[in-house]
């Protein structure tokens, strides 16, 4: 089919020649079930539509029975909710399910589109929830971080169809490793990547190291008690400073974690694998007993994390992220007993006491080892479940099993029930409100955010910057899941060889693009079944389409992106053929030749805000030679 004899009227706001491409593209039609197209006519302009925004709280509720398996078919009659002990009415409610093994079986198997060619169309039901694993590096001695990315390759290697997981990264700052995807290939390769081994500036050593590193460096001296108080207090300062130090950055993290799942729909899986837990997200830090810190003086080192704290929590429960901390260091115990029996520090006179020997034992630093051990264990113990209590998770610890942890979270939390209700107390006053959810069967057991802060979600932070919320913005979130509200086909083909010129579409961060360049070559087909396009008067279909390629860097830095809008004007007889075959598009983008890079190509129904995109990481782009080579195998699909 020839483009140039097609009589449809298409304008675009830049270079409107190119919106239309070569007639071979045509072979990349996006086969697809027909769903409904949108409404042929217009809504009539006396109509009167009045928008209320009315708030909702919308809470996850985890059921599990006695044996911890989900408990399916409950109704909206078996739940009693009070908030702040007033009894609330239902505003909605829906039950939300694990793929069977019949859908997985169901689904449909991904096609061979070719060398260079990518859809957004879904080969796999979608999960009811997203589940995110975040490997700690910050918290986590490097032995157990080894430990932990074994035990997900094992995993990976029995991934249920359709589970959707992202993998990041914690150091100093928060980095994204993999994007959502349910490919165990694809996961499987983040986690064996360089990037996923991160050694943090302020790790701390496994349990009990320290005080065994104390021990062992105190040989053949004598300890008095002056010594050893002011060795005690040096230590406490020191930790003091680092668990400090250690909490601001996990809080930023969090933090910067629950606005990116912000914009995302349902219910999100953290699954924190870290060897320390300082974060504390509690209503008050008041709720903290003072000897479960383990900090000196945790008022003074933890004042400063409340507003923090606060937002944190907010976050959170706006973004509906249920954590669940995973113990990374499984089974363990005091290092501090195992460095006194095999005799590396049995050369210690007691405290000047003339009648000791060498090879006695200093027995008091060995039991304020481990009390200090005991205490410390506790701590993290009480951290674990109360993080994972007041968002609706579950804590795991002291257990080996951590592919076990891991299918354990994503069958519970991806079976849930989602209640909305309207407050009892109307307003925005900043206080801490308690919800309580209980249910009409014994022996149940719920899982489900405690509470919430009565601050206005649409007043601005100071300093802080605003998210970005219209549909666009995040379906063109680097990392995030591949949206498929409208379907596409886009072949990528790489430029012949590299330029130091930059393509006049683009809009290039002048910071991060640096020559030479490769251009890439974007040729898409969109099902149009779901673009709004009524039909006008003189019987043609008019709409408006934004297409948008935005390049990102290993860290999520946006490097490029070009964006265009087409407004189409198609008499009936062309839109019907575009109903068969697509809409054919064309766009280009710079991309620097060094370096890791992700492109993210989106389009967008501006009449109906439904929006597609799908990211691909420019090393997974073959050459062009390969292309040339499989040219006539890919027209065929």
């Amino acid at each position: 089919m020839n483009t140039a004899m097609m009589s449809s009227r298409i304008s675009c706001s830049c270079r409107p020649q190119t919106i239309l491409c070569l007639a071979a593209l045509l072979g990349l039609a996006v086969p697809v079930a027909r769903p409904q197209a949108a409404p042929a006519t217009a809504p009539a302009q006396s109509q009167l539509t009045l928008q209320v925004h009315v708030p909702l709280v919308l809470e996850d509720v985890v059921v599990l029975d006695g044996k911890n398996q989900p408990v399916h078919n409950l109704k909206a009659d078996d739940f009693t909710i009070t908030e702040d002990g007033k009894p609330v009415t239902l505003r909605n409610f829906e039950e939300h399910t694990a793929i069977t093994a019949e859908q997985a079986a169901a689904a449909p198997r991904p096609p061979d589109l070719g060398v260079n060619v990518f859809t957004n169309t879904p080969t796999a039901p979608a999960n009811s929830a997203l589940n995110i694993l975040l490997l700690d590096a910050l918290n986590t001695p490097a032995t157990d971080q080894v430990r932990v990315r074994q035990q997900m390759l094992q995993y990976l290697k029995t991934l249920p169809p359709g589970v959707r997981i992202a993998i990041f990264g914690l150091s100093h700052h928060l980095y994204l490793l993999q994007g959502f995807s349910s490919d165990p290939a694809v996961l499987k390769a983040a986690l064996e990547s360089k990037r996923s081994a991160v050694r943090s500036p302020a790790l701390i050593p496994a349990q009990g190291d320290q005080a065994s590193d104390n021990l062992s460096k105190i040989e053949y001296k004598t300890v008095t008690a002056g010594m050893a108080a002011d060795m005690h207090a040096f230590e406490q300062e020191a930790q003091t400073y680092q668990a400090t130090q250690r909490a601001q950055y996990t809080l930023e993290a969090f933090g910067q974690l629950a606005r990116y799942l912000s914009g995302l729909p349902g219910r999100k899986n953290l699954i924190w694998f870290s060897g320390s837990f300082p974060l504390f997200i509690f209503p008050s830090i008041s709720d903290v007993p003072a000897d479960m810190m383990g900090i000196s003086d945790p008022n003074k080192s933890m004042a400063t994390f409340g507003d923090d704290v606060r937002r944190t929590t907010d976050l959170l429960a706006r973004s509906q992220v249920a954590v669940y901390p995973v113990d990374a260091r499984g089974l363990f115990g005091n290092s501090i007993d195992t460095a006194a029996q095999t005799g590396a520090n049995t050369l210690l006179p007691i405290n000047n006491n003339p009648k000791a020997k060498f090879g006695d034992t200093n027995l008091s630093l060995v039991a304020n080892a481990n009390s200090a051990f005991l205490q410390q264990t506790a701590t993290e113990d009480f951290a674990m479940d109360k993080v994972a209590a007041e968002t609706g998770g579950k804590a795991f610890y002291n257990t080996g099993g951590l592919k076990e942890a891991v299918e354990s979270v994503v069958s519970i939390g991806s079976n849930y029930y989602s209640i909305s209700y309207t407050p009892p107390q109307p307003g925005w006053d900043g206080k801490y409100r308690k919800i309580e959810v209980r249910l009409n069967q014994p022996g149940a057991h719920l899982a489900y955010r405690k509470g919430y802060y009565a601050d206005d979600p649409d007043a601005v932070m100071p300093g802080k910057k605003m998210l970005p919320d219209s549909p666009m913005q995040i379906a063109m979130m680097r990392g995030g899941p591949d949206p498929s509200e409208l379907l596409f086909k886009v072949r990528v083909t790489p430029g012949e060889a590299t330029t130091d010129k930059l393509d006049e579409g683009g809009r290039p961060d002048p910071k991060r693009m640096k020559p030479p360049y490769f251009n890439y070559a974007l040729d898409a087909v969109l099902d149009i079944h779901n673009v709004k396009m009524p039909l006008n008067a003189d019987g043609s279909h008019q709409g408006s389409i934004e297409f948008v390629a935005i390049v990102y860097d290993a860290e999520g830095n946006l490097v490029n992106s070009a964006t265009r809008v087409g407004h189409l004007t198609l008499p009936e007889e062309r839109y019907a053929q575009l109903l068969e075959r697509g809409l054919p598009f064309h766009q280009s983008i710079d991309v620097p030749q060094k370096g890791e890079y992700f492109l993210r190509f989106g389009v967008h129904d501006l009449a109906s805000d439904r929006v597609g995109a799908v990211e691909i990481p420019i090393d997974a782009l073959q050459s062009r030679q390969a292309m040339t080579g499989s040219a006539g195998q890919t027209a065929d699909h």
